[in-house]
């Protein structure tokens, strides 16, 4: 049982297809989902393209149906278009059998209820766990109907809101889908659009034969990065497996890292609403609140995690919320995230401001920073006292682990995973002989 329950994360299920995430268990889920739905009405159910999708999202489907819910069966789609689905169409929830970025023999569920609110541990997901433990079902009769819908079109007409397309110019971009599902949407988006496409990887193949769909890690970016170089490219977009997340990368073949875009995307909302409050999470570029400040904004921090992030938003009635990790939430996106979303605005942003994307991301650019780095620990609470005590002198918070603050206006957050026995560290400086110094110390600390 304790096995069991490591599968319910802290913001969806996750494990290893057979062993861990089964037929049987799914249809369980699917059971405790409709339970515990606090709304009357339909649930949407989506999946990516792993090879063990399709069977799980029918097994889900049938658990669902079993409690007499009826079903939107959406098919093969990103994860944001099933938090669409749930907004767009008022339904009571809804569910996407992916396993994000992680590896072909992984899989999972990621939830939303209505309004399309996220579902994580301390919104429901313990309770589906619990109910899924008893398996105390009674199955309804007449059982719940199962329609099938196509949103393809109905999302990019969506998407589309958010831009203008008469002022994108006809750039050239690689796309790189990482055999996700990044590679059945995107070509909907094309004909709607001036850019000239260079496809990478649009094959679905949840096998992930040519690289891990996952940008966030850097070395998975090398091919889109040969590409735009020997093309002469202006730049390209890499997305993760599930499609809600994008990557962009200039002609020089850098990384517009995930801080520059939400700098980028904060701006332009401020554009349209002026002094709004912008949500940015606790890991994210120092940058974020700076650019946020100088457009006359109101800069609101939070900890990490889309469901915080959205319920902050909500709380503060944000535009727009950035995370570090790459998601982009919206409010007339049901405060939900989007990669499409993200990289549409960015590139009007880009296409409207007469320079090359590698200008653009220098101008938002304020510190050297690293990516998102992971330390396997076995006491993390003791390793955070330790960062205390180290750097006692210095400013500090703990919204989300702790965050420290030096004089020299570099910094660093680490945080404890949910999940596993890991401490992640992201730190900033204003030059990187400064950023490795401080990255060497904290690095030794964390290390013995």
């Amino acid at each position: 049982m304790n096995n069991f329950s490591k599968i319910f994360k802290a913001y969806d299920v996750r494990g290893k297809v057979g062993t861990e995430l089964t037929v049987e268990l799914v249809e369980k889920i699917g059971k405790s989902f409709s339970i515990w739905l606090p709304e009357q009405g339909p649930v949407a159910i989506g999946r990516d393209m792993r090879p063990d999708s399709e069977r799980l999202a029918k097994a889900l489907i049938d658990g669902l149906t079993s409690q007499g819910r009826d079903v939107w069966d959406i098919g093969q789609v990103t994860s944001e278009m099933v938090y669409f689905a749930t907004g767009k169409y008022d339904l009571a929830g809804g569910a996407v059998v992916t396993a994000s970025h992680n590896p072909g023999k992984d899989n999972g569920i990621k939830f939303c209820g209505y309004n399309a609110r996220a579902i994580s541990i301390e919104s429901g997901l313990a309770e589906i766990r619990d109910l899924v433990i008893k398996s105390n079902f009674s199955d309804q009769d007449p059982r719940g109907k199962v329609t099938a819908k196509d949103l393809d079109e109905a999302w990019i007409n969506h998407v589309l809101t958010f831009i203008d397309p008469s002022k994108l110019k006809p750039l050239k971009l690689a796309v790189d889908a990482g055999n996700g599902m990044a590679g059945k949407i995107f070509p909907k988006l094309e004909p709607y659009v001036p850019f000239i496409v260079t496809r990478m990887y649009f094959e679905l193949d949840g096998t992930f034969p040519n690289h891990e769909a996952n940008p966030l890690k850097f070395e998975t970016l090398r091919d889109i990065i040969a590409t735009i170089k020997k093309g002469g490219l202006d730049g390209g977009i890499a997305f993760d497996a599930d499609g809600d997340r994008g990557f962009l990368i200039d002609e020089q073949g850098e990384v517009v890292t995930a801080g520059v875009v939400s700098a980028i995307l904060a701006e332009y909302f401020l554009q349209k609403f002026p002094g709004a409050n912008i949500v940015y999470d606790a890991r994210n570029s120092r940058s974020v609140p700076e650019i946020i400040q100088a457009a006359g904004g109101k800069p609101v921090r939070s900890k990490v995690g889309h469901s915080l992030i959205k319920d902050m938003m909500r709380n503060v009635d944000a535009p727009f919320g950035g995370e570090g990790s790459g998601h982009f939430y919206f409010r007339d996106n049901w405060y939900a995230d989007s990669g499409l979303i993200g990289m549409v605005i960015a590139l009007q942003v880009l296409s409207g401001s007469g320079q090359k994307l590698s200008e653009l991301r220098k101008r938002y650019t304020h510190y050297a920073a690293i990516p998102e780095t992971n330390f396997v620990v076995s006491d993390k609470d003791n390793v955070i006292a330790k960062l205390k005590k180290e750097f006692a002198d210095s400013d500090q918070d703990t919204l989300d682990g702790i965050t420290i603050s030096l004089n020299d206006s570099s910094w660093f957050n680490v945080r404890p995973s949910n999940t596993e026995s890991l401490l992640r560290l992201n730190a900033e400086a204003r030059d990187r002989e400064t950023l490795d110094r401080l990255v060497k110390r904290i690095s030794s600390l964390i290390n013995t």
